[in-house]
């Protein structure tokens, strides 16, 4: 299970009643280890004039590991995260989250990080069994 989601948010969930203040919460207490390190990153990002700041330290075990995998799969997760920093998210291998700002979006940085050629020359051997 990605999220522990207690009975009441589950009950407003039901009735279609969740903001994002009370997902991101959620999100944030279900998945620590990935909630430190996203907020690490934007917090360098937001710390300097770069267009990005990224992570390229792979996690400690496989549990947190699991943890940031299930932040970035999940749209509703990602799309949560990416509107409470305001940033945009982007994800390499199973460790390297970037953080953009919203404005670079459209920019050369952010496209060859997210292309195909981005992602393969980010590859080593090291990081295929993940």
């Amino acid at each position: 299970m990605s999220l522990d989601v207690s009975a009441d948010l589950l009950e407003k969930a039901e009735r279609g009643e969740v903001d994002d203040a009370e997902f991101v919460d959620c999100v944030r207490t279900s998945l620590p280890f990935a909630w430190s390190l996203i907020s690490r990153v934007v917090g360098d990002l937001k710390a300097g004039d770069a267009d990005f700041a990224d992570n390229v330290t792979p996690p400690p075990d496989e549990t947190a590991r699991g943890q940031l995998l299930r932040a970035l799969a999940s749209d509703a997760i990602r799309g949560g995260l990416e509107r409470h920093f305001g940033v945009k998210l982007a994800f390499q291998n199973c460790h390297r989250v970037a953080a953009f700002r919203l404005g670079a979006v459209d920019g050369d940085r952010y496209r060859r990080f997210i292309s195909p050629v981005g992602q393969l020359r980010n590859q080593s051997p090291e990081l295929r069994d993940c």
